[in-house]
């Protein structure tokens, strides 16, 4: 064999061996870590009757490891709601934070706020927010403990200026319950969601499927394909010990592509 013929060898191998060495692909189970109990990095408050990035009272703060919300230096809660947005916008995903509900509700929150918070997903950018609005355009994944030992679903539904659809009907309602247990106060949750473009999004405890629906959208129609992820204050107090992010599987997204066709070819909406 010719020299040339052994260089002409070794330039048509080396760009396998180089793809060999390195692998662009994130492993599937890769996470992102959006709070890890050091740093609120990346995270900026929105409160009402504040500018983006104003939080006097200290209500979203980092105490022993764990993102705290709290209105201990509120005189008043006057319906100062907030949320605290990570800085990028996200489309596919899958969510994870687990959290708890502690203490007493400050005095004057409203009573359906009782044990009451949520998740923020597909937000509108909170620079565009004007200062007294109370919740951004967005899906709501709401995260309730029970009251007085009366049963209480979790990872509900609410939908502050947005729509959904279940099956193949538009659902107006601005609440919707899941299928899960109750969850009590001091008690860890580990709440997930699968998020797809405006594909499918499935609520998720414990890694067990409580609600999914499709096709989010604005009031307006305005089919909403990503946004930004925020974590609500409502004036019951809660701690977070972590929160973490990873991409879709490509089995997830085939999966989430395929339940929203069928439940489009699927006559009527949500089951009553």
């Amino acid at each position: 064999m010719s020299r040339w013929t052994n260089i002409l060898i070794l330039l048509l191998t080396l760009p396998v061996w180089l793809s060999c060495d390195r692998d662009v692909t994130p492993p599937e189970t890769e996470w992102t870590t959006l709070f890890d109990g050091t740093t609120l990095d990346g995270w900026t408050p929105k409160i009402r009757g504040h500018n983006f990035g104003e939080d006097p009272l200290h209500t979203f703060r980092l105490e022993n490891g764990l993102l705290k919300v709290r209105y201990d230096q509120y005189p008043r809660f006057d319906e100062t709601f907030g949320h605290l947005f990570h800085k990028v916008p996200q489309s596919s995903y899958y969510l994870e934070m687990e959290y708890r509900f502690v203490g007493q509700q400050i005095e004057d929150g409203p009573g359906w706020a009782w044990r009451n918070s949520g998740i923020m997903l597909h937000s509108q950018d909170p620079e565009t927010m004007s200062i007294d609005q109370d919740f951004p355009d967005s899906i709501e994944l709401q995260l309730l403990g029970t009251v007085d030992g009366e049963p209480r679903t979790n990872a509900n539904l609410c939908t502050p200026g947005t729509h959904v659809m279940f099956g193949s009907e538009l659902e107006t309602d601005h609440c919707i319950d899941s299928t899960s247990r109750s969850y009590v106060e001091d008690e860890w949750v580990t709440v997930g969601v699968l998020v797809h473009e405006n594909q499918w999004l499935d609520h998720r405890l414990e890694g067990v499927s409580v609600l999914s629906y499709h096709s989010p959208q604005l009031n307006d129609g305005t089919l909403l394909t990503q946004g930004y992820i925020a974590l609500q204050s409502e004036s019951h107090p809660m701690d977070i010990r972590h929160v973490r992010l990873r991409p879709l599987t490509d089995d997830e997204i085939e999966q989430a592509r395929s339940n929203q066709l069928d439940a489009l070819q699927t006559s009527g909406g949500r089951e009553p």
